[in-house]
């Protein structure tokens, strides 16, 4: 997955999937964030502060194969952090918003294969605009 004999850590399929309908799956080392691995990748990703504060890389949780699933089943029950292990804590996502599927993808390292909505439009999702 990674390419490197050497790596300790497991790897993971991530999804990343944009609103105008493209997708691109990244291999994701349990030791990397998502965004490091998209980087890794060549692929640009919102991002900030890159500790977690701003929530400027928010991704949306959209669907697991858990790490004990036989191949193709998913998880419907699994939540964030079944999926994802923060290196630090997320301080731009309230609770609810965790609850909702909400990542912080700068301080996100996957545990499970995943599929992810990215891009600006889902940061604009976290908070209502009353001029609506």
């Amino acid at each position: 997955m990674s390419g490197h004999s050497n790596d300790r850590s497991s790897s993971h399929a991530v999804t990343l999937e944009w609103p105008d309908g493209r997708t691109r799956t990244i291999s994701a080392r349990e030791d990397e964030t998502v965004l490091e691995a998209a980087d890794r990748a060549d692929i640009a990703l919102p991002h900030g502060c890159l500790t977690g504060a701003c929530g400027t890389c928010t991704g949306r949780l959209l669907g697991n194969d858990g790490p004990s699933q036989a191949a193709g089943d998913k998880d419907p029950d699994a939540t964030v952090e079944d999926i994802f292990a923060y290196q630090r804590r997320p301080r731009a996502l309230k609770d609810r918003h965790r609850t909702e599927g909400y990542v912080l993808l700068c301080v996100a390292s996957p545990r499970a294969d995943c599929r992810i909505a990215v891009g600006s439009s889902v940061q604009s999702e976290l908070v209502e605009n009353p001029w609506k």
